[in-house]
């Protein structure tokens, strides 16, 4: 068991001396220590403490020996395969022992290195911290800042005062200026000098006296005026003294004035009105400078205390950095002198990360062969290459499956689906089993009026043709013009298919004359047609094999058979060859209304298919239909001693003829 929190002095040195890993996932102590059991120092010190001394090499144990680490827990998991028992509980214990051993070791070597570092170190940071509290209290009497938050607060609250204080006086002296304006329009008093010598002037006795004096004058000088003429004695003599008069008045209200200016005098507040007036402009003048100098003073304070508040966050952020340096300074002393205990501790101690859970012990019974585990194993990979087998099967097979992928490949429509035949319905020279089996006949009939339904005229002849060989066409050619003459129509099948013709022997006929005489021998066409077993059914077998068919159906009285034939039948149906292997049902479709394409589940191949289908209407052939036939396995079989019988007797009836024309018959 792996126990990496019991000396943490050991963590210490690996963050102080070793690199980080990059590697994805970080690095598992479980895993190294799986590996470091398999090292060759271990294992060689593990042979050294067996007891007695055995012919081992460390070769050998590092094949035998496996490692595991179990899920979810610190334990590994140490087993030792070998013929002696014995041998292999002593190998085990000694790898184990020496596990700790080198545990331990490295462990009171780590701690005597951090032990010597930290006795240099623990010094230096002290020496560190005091500096780092000796440049802080430095900075803060310097700086004036004590608690940042507190100084903050106070700051924002006077400025906030000073602010109010400020709108306050804004809007007294805007008042008192309204006031003043309006006083000063009345008074006409021009600045504050000229508004004191007014009132003092109006309020001098003296002065009064004076102003009385020269109200008099003035009176007698008009009364003058209008008794004598401009230049009498009376009159200059009134004018004189009043001039006198004034000049006098004059230096009298300079000597009343500020600093003795003079002063107009009818600037003069003369009456009490004009004096109340007076005093009140002087008032509201005073007033006004002195919420001017209160304003200036307020404004003054309120620069000064935005400019220690911003200068605030630059001074405390140069003492948070101090305060950084002589937290980090404490931390790393207080951490420092922690370590420095736990490495003198671990160092006079012999302790180990890695402890024995339970030591090997001789085995009653062998580890191996296990033979149900084999057996089960063997089980379970049979199962799974069987499955795999028939996936592969089931991908490879590239045929058809149903009638619905035969309906969604062909892209055509679905004319019907034909069901499996029996051996007894197979041959219809005797059709009695198969007519008298209504689930065999009704798909046909189905079959037949979709083709009357789907026809767009009269229907009187048509090709069955397939893609491949024996996808049981010529057994859909004969079935179904069975139930069109049973519906009591005159029906005629003409087997086409020179390659490989089997009508002859589903109705039990000979099959001579047909097709070929009438094509190159210019027989009958109703001659050479045979009345079958079946009412109103006849049928125009192939005839004789020719060796190049192809030329037997590319013959100019081809038009004129198939005319004949639709003029004295119902319906013709025309077996032709398979369209892979033969033009012939291309040709032959030229002459008729359509052809059928006959399809067989598990046969016929898709590809193959599809190539038909594009041929055909690439080429302008009219396609009616698919047809889903689910052939008999019998069938099959029928087919291949059909072909094969027909063609024993084609080569009889060849060395026949031959024979017959050397004369040796």
């Amino acid at each position: 068991m792996l126990n990496e929190k019991q000396v943490s002095v050991s963590q210490l040195g690996r963050e102080l001396s070793q690199v980080p890993l990059t590697a994805p996932g970080g690095s598992n102590p479980l895993a190294t220590q799986a590996e470091l059991v398999k090292s060759q120092q271990v294992l060689q010190k593990a042979i050294a403490r067996l007891s007695p001394p055995e012919k081992i090499t460390t070769g050998k144990i590092n094949q035998y020996l496996k490692v595991k680490v179990i899920p979810a827990t610190n334990i590994l998991e140490l087993s030792y395969e070998s013929p002696n028992p014995i041998l292999a509980a002593k190998v085990l214990n000694a790898v184990s022992e020496t596990m700790v051993q080198e545990s331990a070791d490295a462990i009171s070597s780590e701690a005597r290195s951090v032990r010597k570092f930290l006795e240099v170190e623990v010094p230096k940071q002290r020496s560190r911290l005091k500096k780092a509290e000796a440049a802080e209290s430095i900075y803060r009497r310097n700086s004036g800042i004590v608690a940042i938050e507190d100084q903050t607060r106070t700051l924002v609250d006077s400025l906030a005062t000073l602010e109010s204080q400020e709108r306050t006086l804004l809007s007294q002296l805007q008042e008192i200026q309204s006031r003043t304006n309006y006083l000063e329009q009345i008074t006409r008093a021009g600045n504050l000098n000229s508004a004191y010598s007014a009132v003092r002037g109006g309020e001098d006795d003296e002065l009064k006296k004076l102003r009385a004096k020269f109200v008099d004058l003035e009176a007698q000088i008009v009364e003058a005026r209008v008794r004598f003429t401009d230049d009498n004695p009376t009159l200059l003599n009134l004018i004189e003294r009043r001039n006198v008069l004034l000049q006098l008045y004059t230096q009298k209200l300079a000597l009343v004035s500020p600093h003795n200016s003079a002063i107009a005098p009818e600037t003069v507040a003369n009456d009490e009105l004009s004096q109340n007036l007076t005093s009140q402009l002087i008032t509201q003048k005073i007033e006004r400078s002195a919420v001017e100098n209160k304003l200036k003073t307020v404004q003054a304070q309120r620069t000064k205390l935005q400019a220690s508040l911003v200068e605030l966050p630059i001074k405390q952020e140069i003492l948070n950095a101090l305060v950084r340096q002589r937290i980090e300074a404490a931390d790393s002393l207080k951490f420092l002198q922690s370590k420095f205990e736990e490495a003198r501790i671990a160092e006079a101690q012999i302790v180990s990360n890695i402890r024995i859970i339970a030591k090997a012990t001789v085995p009653d019974e062998p580890a191996s062969p296990k033979q149900l585990v084999v057996l089960v194993i063997a089980s379970f990979f049979g199962v799974i290459f069987a499955v795999g087998v028939v996936l592969l099967l089931e991908v490879l097979d590239n045929t058809l499956r149903d009638a619905s992928e035969a309906e969604k490949l062909l892209k055509l429509p679905l004319l019907g689906t034909l069901p499996r035949l029996t051996a007894t319905t197979l041959k219809l020279d005797s059709a009695e089993d198969f007519l008298d089996d209504l689930g065999l006949v009704e798909p046909y009939r189905m079959l037949l009026k979709t083709l009357e339904f789907r026809s767009r005229g009269n229907l009187q002849l048509i090709v069955v043709s397939s893609a491949l060989s024996g996808e049981g066409k010529s057994i859909v050619v004969s079935h179904l013009a069975t139930v069109c003459a049973m519906l009591s129509r005159r029906t005629l099948i003409i087997d086409a298919d020179l390659h490989r013709p089997v009508q002859h022997q589903l109705f039990n006929l000979a099959a001579t004359p047909g097709i070929s005489e009438v094509l190159e021998k210019n027989q009958s066409l109703m001659d050479a047609i045979r009345p079958t077993a079946i009412e109103n059914l006849s049928v125009l077998t192939c005839g004789e094999l020719h060796q190049r068919p192809s030329q037997v159906l590319e013959s100019t009285t081809l038009k004129s058979l198939m005319t004949e034939a639709a003029a004295n039948f119902d319906l013709v149906i025309i077996d032709t060859p398979p369209l892979c292997a033969s033009i012939d049902a291309a040709t032959l479709t030229q002459q008729s209304h359509g052809v059928v394409l006959v399809t067989r589940p598990g046969w016929t191949h898709k590809e193959v298919l599809q190539k038909t289908v594009s041929e055909l209407t690439e080429n302008g052939i009219p396609i009616l239909g698919g047809v889903v036939n689910d052939m008999a396995t019998d069938l099959e079989k029928y087919y291949r001693n059909s072909v094969n019988g027909y063609k024993s007797n084609r080569r009889l009836t060849a060395q026949g003829l031959s024979n017959t024309s050397s004369g040796e018959v």
